[in-house]
């Protein structure tokens, strides 16, 4: 019995031993599974954190195609811009290139025009030393070739532009000058010399001749009030004085309306024989304002000195030009010079010292 109590015992403690041990396996094996889980569950977290990425990658991704697809539209807007301001640029060099051209043979028929003028001056010295006239030619005026200038006839219209451009050469000091007091924009020089153009006008009028001095801008109308659409005496010497007192409180304004300056040979009854006409450049409208206001280019005044010149009577009395200088509108020289030798006038661009 004590054998079998003794070995009972042993077995017991056995029995407790592996107890003991696998409860210890147990307690092992339980905290691993929940750093396990733990672990699993923070994995989960960072996959659905990778979704939710994932989808905003997809949509970034998205609106980056479609930001694409536009950028490749502009592009080939631009491109297709790109080729036609190419193909106008080069349309304008070679428009600017005939115009040189055309301005180059301008200048050397000036200059020959300034050469018979310079031998004309020199003979007219010589003839005014016997006492004699300078040159006479019958018929629609007695021209009188003293600056290259016709002046004479029996009745002689003088035209002047009136417009803001004829405050100055430049774009520059036309803009500055305009927006200045008026007593300012009546002494600047290039409008002092369109005064000085048409008091030399004045005393080269023939004795028992008829004038009328009209200035235009947008509009037309005589120097002297009242006079509109009537002949004055040329031996009325308060008349002419009126019409230059007048002329001197003129301040340059506005466009240029070359239109409704030719019209004012249509009122004047009988019609002039002899018209000078003192600008500086090709017109900036015709008979009416534009209906909308726009930036006028050099093919716009072209249009209009067309239109101006298609208005003309059908046989116009001879139409002498005094050209001031003015930059910007290379045209003009050619298309006045043109209208000169249609009408049989002459055409000058007097020097600033002149007359």
């Amino acid at each position: 019995m004590s054998f079998l109590d003794v070995m009972s015992c042993g077995l017991g403690a056995v029995v407790l031993l592996y107890t003991i041990i696998s409860a210890q396996a147990g307690l092992a094996r339980l905290k691993e599974n929940e750093a396990l889980t733990a672990e699993s569950n923070r994995l989960e977290r960072e996959v659905l954190d990778g979704y939710k990425h994932l989808a905003e990658l997809n949509n970034a991704l998205a609106s980056t195609e479609e930001e694409k697809v536009r950028a490749a539209g502009l592009a080939r807007q631009v491109i297709e811009k790109i080729a036609t301001t190419e193909e106008e640029l080069s349309k304008y060099e070679f428009d600017t290139l005939a115009r040189r051209e055309s301005l180059e043979r301008l200048k050397a028929d000036l200059k020959s025009l300034e050469e018979d003028n310079r031998r004309l001056k020199a003979a007219a010295e010589r003839v005014q030393q016997t006492g004699s006239q300078v040159r006479s030619v019958s018929g629609d005026g007695d021209r009188q070739y003293l600056t290259g200038l016709k002046v004479g006839g029996d009745r002689i219209l003088v035209l002047l532009d009136a417009s803001a451009s004829m405050l100055d050469e430049t774009l520059v000091n036309i803009i500055r000058l305009r927006n200045m007091p008026i007593d300012r924009r009546l002494r600047s020089e290039k409008w002092q010399q369109a005064i000085g153009t048409v008091d030399w006008i004045s005393a080269q009028l023939p004795a028992g001749s008829k004038f009328q001095v009209y200035a235009f801008n947008t509009r037309a109308w005589s120097l002297v009030d009242g006079s509109d659409g009537r002949w004055l005496d040329a031996n009325d010497g308060k008349t002419m004085a009126e019409a230059l007192k007048a002329l001197r409180r003129t301040a340059p304004t506005d466009g240029t309306s070359l239109y409704n300056a030719f019209a004012v040979m249509q009122q004047l009854s009988p019609v002039p024989d002899n018209v000078i006409l003192i600008t500086d450049g090709l017109p900036t409208q015709g008979d009416k304002p534009p209906a909308f206001k726009k930036l006028v280019d050099s093919g716009d005044r072209e249009d209009y000195m067309q239109k101006a010149v298609r208005s003309l009577p059908r046989k116009p009395p001879p139409i002498n030009i005094v050209l001031l200088p003015m930059e910007g509108d290379p045209a003009a020289p050619t298309y006045f010079w043109r209208l000169a030798q249609a009408t049989g006038g002459a055409f000058i661009s007097p020097p600033k010292d002149w007359p």
